[in-house]
Formats: structure tokens, C-alpha cells, sequence
């Protein structure tokens, strides 16, 4: 793999940006950023913005210069470039605004929004991010109007996927616990005020439900929320791709061996669970997909 820095020209904060690119592996950028002091706040989505002040440091450490033009080409043939679509559905403005239109007085509930959109864009994070946020709403509003579920229980697991991963400190279950106790700690406010009681204890339970996707056979709207969860399992050969690199990168402190005993053995339980997918519309957009993706991938992981 190599590293690639365009020259600085990209104006912000009273300086200019370089952008720096991999050409296939953000577990090596993200190793390489950190060793030369460029801090995890840098990364956006599939690069970093370094400032000027940087630029021959990071050349000198490996980097390879190349002009703007070239970057570009060279991270959209890498297949972790994130496409302009997608980066705009994952922009806090453009998630706020989604936010609000859950609500009949988004004013009530915009401070709750806002602390969620900030948990999705911390630094640590590489897959677990506003783009997967942005990616699991749509999941869910692509098999919605397809489900039996009420308004009120739709309402619920769209905000079930909110809180889902509000909470990643990448430690298994005890993330989804975590997420599930946020529920009451910023929609406690609202009760009386569009929010019941049951809706927060509804709301926790389902993304609970996301720490084992396992919803009980008559669980409508947990299997819609699992669904919409899994459904990047069930994305095309190149998301799929993109999609273990931002997790291996995420998780890049973990030693090789390690990791690919760990994701081998994730892999193996969602094989082994039965059906992925637990929704008619989500089993025939992404059932056969994700079993083809899963299968190529634990291929990789024992090669």
C-alpha cells in the first residue's frame, strides 16, 4: 500500500489543507497518521486534512506528493473513497435536519440531537460513523413501507437506530448497553412532551436488539431495526469491501492475528444464526448478497 499528499491549495482556519490518502488500506493510514502526530480529529470519512505547517513532514516520513488531480483518482480507484452523495447524507446539518422531523417541536428535542450527532463524529471512530448512521436510516426507510408496524413503532425504531452505536468504545454489548441507557438520560426531558414512558423503555429495547440481531420471530419492529443495522452486509462487493477496511481501521491497535481470529468468528455466527435478515424486504435485497460477502470474506481472513 502507499500513501499519497496533494499539495496544500484546500483554504480553512487560516491556512491551507493537504489531503492524505491511501491507496487501499485506512488501517494504514490511520497507523501512519498517528506515528507522525496527525490527530484521529483529522479524518474525514476517507482522508485526512493536514495543514501546510505539515506537509514536508509528512513527505518526508513516507508520503508520496502528487498533485490534486492525481489524489483524487488515485483514492477513487482505492474503493474507500466516499462518494459526494453519501458524504452530504452524513453531514451533521443534514442529519440534524432529519432529527427534527421526527418531532412536533423539534426546538424540545434539538439538544438531544445534537449530543447524538456529536457521539457519531467522534474521532475514534472509522466505520462507526455518521455515514453508517445516515446509511442504517435509509436501510430502514427502504423496508418501511413494506412493514405492518404502526407509525408510532416506525417512529420508535428510526430512533432506535439514533442511539444504536451512540455509545462505541468498541467493546461487544457493552456499547448497545450503554446506547440503550442514553435513551432515558437525553429523552427523559421530553416526557410529557411527545414522549412516554414506554416509548423510552421501547426505544432502549430495540437497540439492545442490535447487539445480537436476533429479534423474536413475532418482533416486527426489532426486525426491522436489525435489518437496517445489517443491511451494509448486504451492499455490493465494492461497499462490502469499503466497509472492512473502515472496520479493520477502526480497530487498527488490534494485532493482526487477533483481529482475524475475532471477525473470523463474528463472521462464522452470523453464518451459522440462521437468516440475516428477518424482514421480507430485507431478506430479498440483502440476504444473498451479505452470505456471498460474508463467505468471500472469512476466505481472506484464513488466506
Amino acid at each position: 500500500m502507499t500513501l499519497f499528499i496533494d499539495p496544500p491549495a484546500w483554504p480553512a482556519h487560516g491556512t491551507l489543507f493537504s489531503h492524505l490518502v491511501s491507496d487501499g488500506s485506512l488501517q494504514e493510514l490511520r497507523i501512519f497518521a498517528r506515528e507522525a502526530g496527525v490527530p484521529d480529529r483529522a479524518f474525514d470519512l476517507d482522508h485526512y486534512d493536514v495543514p501546510a505547517a505539515r506537509y514536508d513532514a509528512l513527505v518526508a516520513a513516507g508520503a508520496v506528493p502528487v498533485e490534486g488531480g492525481d489524489l483524487a483518482r488515485r483514492l477513487a480507484g482505492s474503493g474507500l473513497r466516499v462518494s459526494g452523495a453519501e458524504r452530504n447524507r452524513a453531514k451533521r446539518a443534514t442529519l440534524l435536519t432529519r432529527w427534527d422531523a421526527l418531532w412536533a417541536d423539534p426546538g424540545l428535542a434539538r439538544k438531544a440531537g445534537e449530543d447524538l450527532v456529536d457521539r457519531w463524529r467522534e474521532p475514534h471512530r472509522v466505520y462507526h460513523t455518521t455515514l453508517h448512521l445516515a446509511a442504517a436510516l435509509d436501510a430502514l426507510d427502504s423496508i418501511a413501507a413494506d412493514s405492518e408496524a404502526s407509525e408510532r413503532a416506525l417512529w420508535r425504531a428510526r430512533l432506535a437506530l439514533w442511539f444504536h452505536d451512540a455509545v462505541h468504545d468498541g467493546v461487544a454489548q457493552q456499547d448497545e448497553e450503554h446506547s440503550a441507557e442514553l435513551v432515558a438520560e437525553l429523552l427523559g426531558s421530553l416526557t410529557g412532551n411527545g414522549v412516554s414512558s414506554e416509548d423510552i423503555d421501547e426505544i432502549a429495547r430495540l437497540v439492545l436488539v442490535t447487539a445480537d440481531h436476533d429479534p423474536a420471530s413475532d418482533d416486527v419492529v426489532g426486525a426491522l431495526v436489525s435489518d437496517a443495522d445489517l443491511a451494509v452486509l448486504g451492499g455490493s462487493r465494492a461497499v462490502y469491501t469499503r466497509y472492512t477496511r473502515q472496520v479493520r481501521a477502526e480497530y487498527c491497535d488490534v494485532p493482526d492475528s487477533l483481529f482475524r481470529a475475532g471477525r473470523s468468528q463474528v463472521l462464522r455466527a452470523l453464518l451459522e444464526g440462521g437468516p440475516l435478515f428477518r424482514t421480507a424486504p430485507g431478506a430479498a435485497r440483502w440476504q444473498s448478497a451479505a452470505t456471498t460477502n460474508l463467505r468471500a470474506e472469512l476466505t481472506v481472513l484464513a488466506a
